[in-house]
């Protein structure tokens, strides 16, 4: 009897999508006896653009390449990281034991709106829904969405409605509803089983009745059959149209005075727009990529958002800055898929379980990556770290062989290289590599030289060639040989530069690359001996700090993290009362040769001066107790040096995500049409994985990634076989 010989899997990257897939394809009993899984990793740390890493010299605080929060839609993110908690089975009492000691639920969202020359706190509190995320549906019921947006909208009328009679509103439609668009009431009339006439009359009364008919109306139309339901679209659309016009003409005179009546305007103006374009798109028929041909706050605009109080409204450019939609990191630029971006919205608003966030409760690597790469090797799978993938090259129809470049020599002695330390007895990735894990003369080089292993621009091959008179050596891993499976985990932006002759031969991967851009971010944090209310935010609802965004560029997004200072390891005198994270894009419109060693430097440090700039212009607006306009208080940053002013601030992190792939994943108008799924390229043994593929979400974020290492696996072995979210409906 013949043996089978397993095939040999070669996964380039250590991202979310490519650990996912190794996941799921070492969960089916015997795996062993069908594959033979090694990891190619650039540096030292798995993680991608989630890695985080511990500052040894700096209390072991926790670096992070930004700001890192779950959503409770997650539910594919949400059962994979539970299996492998599971899986990990670290004892009870053990730090982050188990997943829901690790994810912890967060409700509170500040907003900031530019009103009359001043900012304006705008806080959100989302009620706490009962379940577990992992025990979500992704899918949608269109007819349902539309539902729960009018229960969204009534409610927001509602509170208006209490306001009328002090703010002398007028509660009659009379006039408000063109009349050659009434014969649409006909259709209504038949849906709602009422006379025409009567329906007219009653719908241009009183609001209370015009809300009540829409929403009998909305509720009828939910229980038809799909097959009748496009004849009431136009019916639907003219109530809503109407109820939109009132809105403008009663309130539209009050937004800049009235902070609350602004706010429910504002939301009330996006449903009912929301609502029109699903009606008048066919969002409801065909789905939300059938209005991915334009930016969603274009298609706001089409369908009559007003534009200073909703399109620019402190919602919108929250999505936006959440998503970091800006072509090259300018602010004048934003540009995301109608479609994508409503469907993003929809989930988060509408299918969240537990928190409609959830807190990480220490860095992503030691709460994710790290959880993930120990099951992985408990498994057998084998990590082959500081081997930087330079070139994918083709045979035929096939990958034929791997340019790998070995970026370092292990200490004598050492076959595998052990990459997690312990901080507080939890096992967490550094934020520099082991020297001591490494041969002693190329260690001594690195540090000499100030040389990061991760960085496209290194000048490590040139250091390297210098000193010991070779270049770097090189593998040429060969199909049939070192792999027969390729998952390529690296990100879309780094296949202009590792694939080359794979984009000569296969158009549409060239296409995919082409049109699905990339955006550097950049990031912040600064430890502070102060806490948040003593610094001036005393608005904690049940004890949860904000996480807010909207707020001033070149850093629009800020939440304070104090929850992972518990897992630092400050000396006492240093000890942090408050963390806090910044992030935001980074205007980067080209990129230079890699021989540009000067290039990350300059990144490095524009990021340094905005946050600075910050800290000095604008926190004031946030943090008046420690900051007035034009100054900061410097004096409470942590800085074991003990610097004096604006000095302190070099004791900080602050860093450009620069690097081919670690730049976020845009979805510009019309480029979910030519993403590809795992194997969609020509070429046979090739499977593309990361959250720029096809997944049915097609946003960068932890869920996407998710659903992409599942598609991977499923394609190679037939498992998961469900991935929730793949279809809107």
């Amino acid at each position: 009897m013949t043996t089978k010989t397993p095939q040999k899997v070669a996964i380039l990257g250590g991202g979310i999508s490519a650990v996912t897939a190794a996941f799921y394809l070492t969960s089916q009993p015997d795996w062993q006896s069908q594959y033979d899984i090694t990891f190619y990793q650039l540096g030292w740390r798995l993680g991608g653009k989630g890695a985080s890493g511990r500052n040894a010299a700096m209390g072991e605080r926790i670096e992070e390449h930004g700001l890192h929060i779950w959503f409770g839609f997650y539910a594919n993110a949400f059962q994979a990281i539970q299996d492998c908690y599971a899986a990990l089975n670290r004892p009870p009492g053990a730090p982050l034991a188990t997943w829901d000691e690790a994810l912890k639920p967060h409700d509170f969202v500040v907003l900031q709106e530019w009103i009359n020359q001043n900012w304006i706190s705008w806080p959100i509190v989302f009620p706490e829904v009962p379940g577990n995320p992992a025990h979500g549906s992704e899918t949608f019921n269109l007819a349902e969405v539309l539902e729960k947006l009018w229960a969204w909208i009534h409610q927001f009328f509602g509170v208006l409605q209490a306001d009328m009679a002090t703010l002398q509103v007028k509660p009659h439609l009379h006039g408000m509803t063109d009349t050659t668009e009434h014969h649409h009431f006909a259709a209504l009339a038949t849906l709602l089983k009422a006379d025409e006439q009567a329906l007219v009359q009653r719908f241009h009364n009183d609001i209370t009745d015009a809300l009540e008919i829409t929403r009998d109306a909305v509720g009828q139309y939910q229980k038809l059959p799909k097959a009748k339901r496009a004849i009431h679209h136009a019916g639907l659309s003219l109530l809503w149209r109407a109820l939109k016009r009132w809105l403008e003409a009663r309130f539209s005179h009050l937004l800049d005075t009235h902070t609350e009546i602004r706010r429910l305007f504002i939301m009330a103006d996006l449903g009912l727009t929301i609502g029109i374009g699903m009606l008048e798109d066919g969002v409801l028929t065909q789905g939300f990529d059938v209005i991915n041909d334009i930016d969603f706050k274009d298609w706001l605009r089409k369908h009559g958002a007003n534009e200073k109080y909703s399109v620019q409204s402190a919602p919108v450019r929250g999505f936006y800055d959440l998503v970091f939609a800006f072509i090259d990191g300018d602010i004048d630029q934003p540009n995301i898929e109608a479609g994508t971006m409503l469907r993003g919205i929809l989930s988060i608003a509408l299918l969240y379980k537990g928190g409609v966030m959830w807190k990480m409760q220490a860095g992503m690597g030691d709460t994710i990556f790290g959880p993930m790469y120990e099951v992985l090797v408990k498994r057998g799978v084998k990590f082959e770290y500081f081997h930087e993938v330079m070139e994918l090259v083709p045979q035929g129809n096939a990958i034929g062989e791997i340019v790998v470049q070995q970026q370092v020599a292990l200490a004598p002695g050492l076959n595998t290289y052990a990459p997690l330390v312990g901080v507080k007895g939890l096992p967490c990735w550094p934020s520099e590599p082991l020297y001591d894990q490494i041969d002693p003369a190329q260690a001594a080089l690195l540090q000499q030289h100030n040389i990061n292993l991760e960085s496209f621009w290194s000048p490590w091959p040139e250091v390297y060639e210098q000193h010991f008179g070779a270049p770097l050596p090189q593998k040429r891993l060969q199909k049939g040989v070192d792999f027969d499976l390729v998952i390529f985990g690296i990100s879309v932006g780094s296949i202009p530069y590792l694939c080359p002759q794979l984009l000569a031969q296969d158009s549409a991967l060239r296409t995919m690359t082409e049109r699905v851009k990339t955006v550097v971010t950049q990031a912040y944090q600064v430890w502070t001996d102060t806490t948040l209310p003593d610094m001036g935010w005393t608005d904690l609802p049940n004890g949860q700090e904000p996480v807010m965004s909207a707020f001033t560029e070149p850093y629009d997004t800020w939440a304070p993290m104090d929850q992972l200072l518990c897992r630092e390891d400050w000396p006492p005198n240093l000890e942090p009362k408050n963390v806090s994270y910044f992030c935001s894009v980074q205007p980067v419109a080209s990129f230079p040769p890699r021989t540009d060693y000067e290039f990350p430097s300059k990144m490095k440090a524009m990021a340094k001066a905005g946050a600075k700039a910050q800290l000095t212009n604008d926190i004031w607006n946030l943090l008046p107790e420690v900051a007035t306009e034009g100054s900061f208080e410097w004096s409470i940053l942590i800085d074991p040096e003990n610097r004096q002013g604006e000095a302190r601030f070099d004791a900080q992190y602050w860093r450009s995500n620069i690097d081919p792939s670690e730049r976020y994943v845009l979805s510009v108008v019309d480029s979910s049409a030519v993403r590809l799924e795992t194997d969609g390229t020509q070429f046979a043994n090739l499977y593309l994985t990361g959250d720029w593929i096809k997944t049915g979400l097609n946003a960068s974020c932890v869920e996407a990634a998710t659903m992409a290492g599942m598609q991977t696996s499923r394609a190679i072995c037939g498992w998961p076989k469900i991935i929730k979210g793949e279809a809107a409906e």
